[in-house]
């Protein structure tokens, strides 16, 4: 009998795990987001199941804030495209909040192979972008679907693509602080470590495409 209720308690608990995951997209519907500092959603459509932009508006922001998390993600860029997620956004209304990266780390999403710009390593793929390189290029090429993991726990952050895993810090250490300086964030209130904030889906001028997006809260 005590073995059966160990069992009964197990089952509960992963199926209550299991019930925390939350679509933030499913391909039907655009609900809980809006575009950055705006009550609507602007330039961001959806097409055949995949919410898309071609970057002409502002980037899209998530209605709610996120702590601790896992985020999961299907995305492709065009070929020579530049997007990414940025996750950690404070969206107040002052001129040193003006734009979504300004307060957050971004998963960087870019074509790595026909970018018209040379790339340093903390600009490609699947980068904490500016400040972590990836250790290897995960990504398909563009035009491709890839998979993306963002995951958020006690400040440790890892990316991964395609399930690798591609970055890994420690958000607000030491190692993290001397990163920032030596960025473009060093002034901005990107370099303030803060627990909570929104997740944005970046135009950046190109055509990107999300689907599948589900977060589960930790």
């Amino acid at each position: 009998m005590k073995s059966i209720l160990i069992f009964i308690l197990c089952v509960s608990a992963h199926l209550s795990s299991a019930q925390k995951k939350t679509m933030l997209f499913d391909g039907t519907a655009i609900k809980g987001w809006h575009n950055f500092k705006k009550s609507i959603v602007d330039s961001w459509t959806i097409e055949d199941g995949a919410l898309t932009t071609d970057g002409k508006g502002s980037d899209l922001v998530s209605d709610k804030e996120y702590g601790d998390f896992v985020l999961d993600f299907d995305f492709k860029v065009q070929p020579k495209g530049n997007s990414g997620v940025i996750y950690k956004v404070i969206e107040v209304n002052d001129e040193a909040h003006f734009a979504t990266y300004a307060s957050g780390p971004e998963f960087q999403i870019i074509d790595d192979i026909a970018y018209p710009e040379e790339l340093k390593d903390v600009q490609k793929s699947g980068a904490n972008y500016d400040i972590n390189p990836p250790k290897m290029i995960a990504s398909h090429p563009a035009g491709e679907w890839n998979h993306g993991t963002i995951k958020v726990k006690n400040n440790k952050i890892t990316h991964s693509i395609n399930g690798k895993k591609v970055v890994k810090y420690t958000y607000g250490d030491a190692t993290w602080d001397a990163g920032v300086v030596k960025s473009k964030f060093a002034k901005w209130p990107y370099a303030m470590a803060h627990h909570k904030g929104k997740i944005a889906l970046q135009g950046h001028g190109d055509r990107i495409y999300f689907k599948n997006i589900a977060i589960k809260e930790l």
